[in-house]
């Protein structure tokens, strides 16, 4: 049955990344083709990579990697193998499971407007109901009412309560009623909304903050993750905008989304192995259900298959 299941992972994923794959695997299996292996041929490779999005930082040291291991070996045989498991070094360097292990535990959700954090935030307060938790959503984000409303649908349609404050709220105040709601009605995971914008990216930071000193004070040791989310669609463009928010403290991991149909797939390579952080879940689609739980020899084969 677990291989089943992986079967079952696999492909879905591998549907998922069709546009990656297709982009990079024209071009790898036309090098690979050619049976020889020389400064030229990792040239080609590296374009190859950074083709699919995998980042000029990277892809270099991929390509120095590889050509270390295949100095002395067959490389038509070996490039794809030696290839597969740089990657999977790559993005399995950091601990990608989630650290909330039991209640009473708070995830937080951040990023820049648009990339999908209330609806992520929604995918996961569905996976952790299926598993049989109880979960409370703050929209936190007072100063978007579209992302409140949001927020408020998503609730009634997974049948999952939702803490909303007045539009121009301090959103700190909110997480404070909302974990005074939480820990007197026994829920087991607060999940928070985040604005992704406010004036300037200090003031955001600087509200941020705020926010995580209320939950930690109010739960010690909470909240146990902080995940940032990225669109993975637009590619290296998404590592700009994380980099502002690793001013922020406590970031745990990246939920990135908008995987399907997009070419930059590779994106999530550089993306962990430049900021320095797993990648825990990846956004599949619109709906609730698609959320896949990131595996890196999973992406690996996906990408390869």
């Amino acid at each position: 049955m677990g291989n089943y299941n992986l079967f079952i992972v696999i492909g879905s994923l591998r549907e998922k990344l069709a546009r990656t794959r297709q982009a990079f695997r024209q071009k790898f299996d036309a090098l690979l083709k050619s049976g020889r292996m020389g400064e030229d041929t990792l040239d080609e490779l590296a374009e190859t990579l950074i083709l699919a999005d995998v980042g000029v930082v990277t892809t270099e040291k991929i390509i120095k990697a590889i050509g270390q291991k295949t100095k002395k070996t067959d490389p038509f045989s070996a490039i794809e193998e030696a290839l597969k498991k740089e990657l999977v070094a790559i993005l399995s360097k950091y601990p990608a499971r989630l650290s909330l292990n039991s209640p009473p535990g708070v995830l937080m959700m951040v990023g820049v407007n648009g990339g999908g954090k209330t609806t992520s935030l929604a995918k996961l307060a569905r996976r952790f109901e299926n598993e049989g938790k109880k979960c409370l959503l703050v929209a936190a984000d007072t100063f978007r009412a579209a992302a409140q409303e949001q927020l408020a649908v998503w609730g009634r349609q997974l049948n999952v309560p939702v803490i909303k404050g007045s539009y121009g709220a301090d959103p700190a105040s909110v997480v404070f009623d909302a974990l005074r709601h939480f820990k007197s009605h026994g829920f087991d995971y607060l999940l928070v909304d985040t604005a992704g914008r406010i004036h300037t990216n200090t003031n955001l930071m600087n509200e941020l903050e705020k926010v995580k000193r209320v939950i930690a004070r109010e739960i010690p040791g909470a909240p146990q993750e902080i995940l940032l989310v990225l669109d993975a669609s637009i590619g290296q463009n998404a590592l700009h905008q994380a980099r502002e928010f690793l001013k922020f403290s406590g970031l745990t991991g990246i939920f990135l989304t908008k995987f399907d149909g997009t070419a930059k797939g590779g994106s999530a390579i550089s993306i962990t192995d430049e900021l320095g952080l797993p990648i825990k879940f990846i956004g599949t689609g619109e709906s609730e259900d698609d959320i896949l739980e990131f595996s890196a020899g999973q992406f690996t084969d996906a990408l390869f298959s």
